[in-house]
């Protein structure tokens, strides 16, 4: 898995202060460039874009069923070494963080252990941090 190129991803927000404060304060991102429309961050190596979009009234929040619990659909995050994760997710809880899917270990004793954890923003967006203690299971069948 050396030489992983970094992902892009931009994301809507209907309120850029509130969500600068969430992913610079809370996910501890550095914050890159950015203009009174949009902010980039340093999500673990990723460059991730918050762009204002005026919110659209929706409650329709998809979910699937994986491992018993309902992964709300889309989502984004990254996959990170176990100890990172680990130490992560106890910072998000002495944070206050409101987790959609606590901290846990999914398919455990299976091929694709890992452990995994859901918390939204403050625009509602899904995000998911997960963790492989044998990286080679990412993409194990």
């Amino acid at each position: 898995m050396s030489n992983i190129s970094p992902f892009h991803i931009a994301i809507p927000v209907n309120n850029l202060a509130e969500c600068r404060k969430f992913y610079r304060d809370v996910l501890n991102c550095e914050e890159g460039r950015s203009s009174d429309q949009w902010v980039d961050f340093n999500l673990f190596g990723h460059q991730l874009v918050i762009h204002y979009k005026a919110k659209i009234e929706s409650k329709n929040i998809h979910h699937n069923l994986v491992d018993g619990k309902n992964v709300p659909i889309p989502h984004y995050g990254v996959v990170l070494p176990w100890e990172t994760f680990e130490t992560f997710s106890e910072e998000l809880k002495r944070k206050g963080v409101s987790f959609i899917i606590e901290p846990y270990t999914r398919f455990k004793g299976q091929i694709g252990e890992q452990a995994t954890m859901f918390f939204l923003d403050p625009a509602g967006n899904a995000l998911e941090f997960k963790a492989f203690k044998d990286m080679g299971q990412l993409f194990a069948k």
